[in-house]
């Protein structure tokens, strides 16, 4: 079982950064893939990037592709999500969420474990 629990949210200005922490419970964190989605009103959810177990490797969404940043820090059990040039359209509640083993995933029905996510506004 693993429980996630996302802070770093706000309101910022369109062109402005903002930094996404989920801090994990897992005994062995780096067992897990983690990702960060994110849903706007009236919107599916959506992926926004994901690290592999390690943080070797990492996967974006075009939309965010050069702006944002994903890395893990496995001593702290942390996952972040650094988010630079924000734009009104990243307005969304962000989630992020563990998935077993070390493949990677894109769609949230393949992670199992999920953070109650964190607002970020962005105002133009």
């Amino acid at each position: 079982q693993v429980q996630l629990v996302e802070s770093g949210g706000g309101l910022v200005q369109a062109g402005g950064s903002l930094r996404l922490s989920c801090a994990a419970s897992a005994r062995t964190f780096s067992s897990y893939v983690m990702g960060w989605f994110r849903q706007a009103p009236g919107k599916e959810r959506e992926f926004v990037a994901s690290i592999s177990r390690f943080g070797d490797n990492t996967r974006y969404a075009d939309s965010v592709k050069g702006r944002f940043t994903i890395s893990r820090d496995n001593a702290k059990n942390t996952v972040y999500l650094q988010m630079n040039s924000l734009k009104p359209e990243d307005t969304a509640v962000y989630s992020c969420a563990a998935r077993s083993g070390s493949s990677f995933a894109l769609g949230p029905n393949e992670y199992a474990y999920w953070g109650q996510g964190t607002q970020v506004t962005v105002s133009s």
